[in-house]
């Protein structure tokens, strides 16, 4: 789905405290320009970076460096059309600060419609520090990772981004961009849309706005994976995967033209009232496990906590030997 995306982002893995290894000091250049992905292959003697107006030739870029520098964009990457899987771009950092001033990492998106083969993700974090002020326009795919590892006492802290691909938002299109996926354990992401979660225990995601997107999906789940305190959906092939204190409250949808609330998988409604309000015309829920990646749909439901309202009457498809119990909708 095509999407516009604002977001602040606090992807921690916390100890007690937020600070950062001790550093050794050694001389290094002051300033050092990227403008290539030559001038991007060598940043061990550098403190400061410049990111400069350039062109990524079909393949991708990395942002790698030692610990403790600066980063700043003073123009905008473009990225030519490549059939490399991706991600792009990745910053695999310590303790960096990075300020886009505004600028932009273009992904071309729309040189990958018609079926082709898409890069995903876009821009990937791997490292850690402080990153602010940049967009992500166009991105092929998927267009934000953020893969941390936990690693006591470093956090990652993302502020002030716009993914924008309201330019991919035309025809009969097929879509599927998710604005932000995360596989990291404590995050909190505030004022964000459109997101996508493949393994995360401890996540907070409120005060969100998404226009054009798929809201949030998170889940796709693999085998040996656990999703607790979440909301998700999840792979069709997943095995020994848990999921956990899932709840959704107060959620209000509207302008819909798809389903409000669609389930693919046996999830089970328990615990904290669950609700979900729209004013679009079409049904709430539908349950349906006759989706390609709906998986084994079979069990009895427990709904005895949901509550949802408005759209057309509920039209509950049922199948694989699933029934449910109890709910309003």
């Amino acid at each position: 789905m095509q999407s516009l995306v604002f977001f602040t982002v606090l992807a921690g893995l916390f100890s007690n405290t937020l600070t950062s290894p001790t550093k050794t000091n050694t001389a290094k250049r002051a300033t050092c320009t990227v403008d290539s992905v030559d001038s991007a292959s060598d940043l061990s003697d550098c403190t400061d970076i410049e990111i400069s107006a350039s062109e990524v030739p079909a393949g991708s870029m990395s942002c790698s460096s030692p610990d403790e520098f600066t980063i700043t964009m003073t123009g905008s990457v473009s990225f030519a059309y490549t059939t490399v899987d991706g991600p792009l771009w990745t910053f695999d950092t310590d303790d960096v600060t990075f300020n886009g001033n505004g600028y932009s990492f273009k992904g071309n998106g729309d040189r990958y419609r018609g079926g082709v083969a898409k890069p995903h993700p876009f821009v990937k974090f791997k490292g850690y520090g402080s990153f602010t002020d940049f967009i992500i326009k166009d991105s092929p795919a998927q267009a934000i990772s953020v893969g941390t590892p936990l690693v006591k006492e470093l956090y990652t802290l993302i502020t002030d981004i716009l993914v924008d691909n309201l330019d991919g938002d035309t025809d009969s299109l097929g879509h599927n961009t998710d604005g932000f996926d995360v596989s990291a354990s404590d995050v909190i992401i505030y004022y964000h849309t459109s997101l996508l979660s493949t393994l995360a225990v401890a996540f907070t995601f409120e005060n969100n706005y998404c226009s054009g997107g798929h809201g949030i999906s998170i889940g796709s789940v693999s085998s040996d994976k656990t999703v607790s305190e979440y909301v998700l959906t999840v792979d069709s092939d997943a095995s020994d995967a848990t999921v956990s204190s899932i709840t959704y409250s107060g959620n209000s949808i509207s302008g819909n033209d798809e389903y409000v609330f669609l389930i693919r998988l046996d999830i089970n409604f328990t615990g904290s009232k669950t609700t979900v309000t729209t004013t679009g015309d079409y049904p709430v829920i539908e349950v349906s496990p006759f989706l390609p990646n709906c998986g084994k749909c079979e069990g009895t439901w427990d709904w005895s906590e949901l509550v949802a309202t408005g759209g057309e009457a509920s039209d509950i498809v049922l199948g694989g030997g699933a029934s449910i119990s109890g709910g309003t909708y």
